[in-house]
């Protein structure tokens, strides 16, 4: 396991009352890629956040409230560990702004510092928030109802098998598991994975996403592995793997890796 001693996961923490943007801790994606095959050099994509919790004071100091959705680019040096983010949005609680647009300048510079490349912020306000965050479904073929034929404690590329034709089709489950490295917390997760070439066997596929249930890795690197897996095992075309977390802190991570680039625009599940 890497180590992350000095993250404040799992940690007592004081909750900062003055604007800090030293509260967020970077993590090197390059740990969670050692282990992956050479299929991450073809991988694009982003990590989708957003966050629920989102207040500040204008500039008459009267409180102010927005969700906000953080996106940031798979190819960037560092994701932000998620306790140290709540930490720092948190901070702004108390600092004053002259307007929205200021504010999302603010988290943008900071965001992009600590990332190491430019991250797209978007405020969202209490006005746009019906129509913004209405719930949707996953999309695609469920695996859920099939049998699990096989149980594994670790995921592994070889439970992935052919089902010896090939197609363009879009599966989803909503039973993916996996844990914190830091903390051993479940992390919940509906899954979509879309594909053509070589398309997988149903019950195969199952059996690999459940196999996460005792991994310990962050979302995003649960998202890599998964698509490395599928490319090593599959002659495609094209590949995209997307999940969408629930929610922890006011915060869900929703990450997208794919062969190609693409606008995904993000759609609330149920349970986010």
């Amino acid at each position: 396991m890497s180590d992350y001693h000095d993250l404040p996961l799992g940690k007592h923490t004081d909750y900062p009352d003055q604007y800090d943007p030293g509260q967020m801790r970077p993590i090197a994606r390059a740990q969670g890629r050692s282990s992956l095959l050479p299929a991450r050099l073809s991988m694009v994509g982003s990590d989708l956040w957003n966050a629920y919790e989102l207040s500040w004071l204008d500039a008459n100091g009267k409180p102010q409230v927005a969700c906000a959705q953080f996106e940031f680019p798979a190819d960037s040096p560092n994701m932000v560990e998620s306790k140290s983010f709540k930490l720092y949005l948190n901070s702004l609680n108390q600092a004053r702004f002259e307007s929205p647009e200021r504010l999302r300048i603010i988290l943008t510079e900071d965001l992009s510092r600590v990332a190491g490349a430019r991250v797209k912020v978007e405020l969202v306000l209490p006005e746009q928030w019906a129509e913004y965050f209405a719930v949707n479904s996953p999309q695609g073929e469920s695996l859920d109802e099939l049998p699990l034929l096989v149980l594994s404690e670790q995921p592994t590329a070889e439970l992935i098998r052919s089902a010896g034709r090939n197609g363009e089709k879009r599966y989803f489950s909503n039973l993916f598991r996996s844990c914190c490295p830091v903390t051993g917390q479940p992390d919940w997760a509906s899954v979509e994975i879309e594909l053509k070439g070589e398309l997988p066997e149903g019950e195969s596929l199952l059996a690999y996403l459940t196999s996460f249930r005792q991994n310990n890795e962050f979302h995003e690197q649960c998202v890599e592995r998964i698509f490395c897996d599928l490319s090593q095992q599959l002659s495609l075309e094209s590949l995209t793997v997307y999940a969408r977390y629930t929610r922890r802190g006011g915060l869900d991570i929703n990450p997208l890796r794919s062969s190609f680039e693409r606008a995904r625009p993000f759609q609330r599940l149920a349970r986010q």
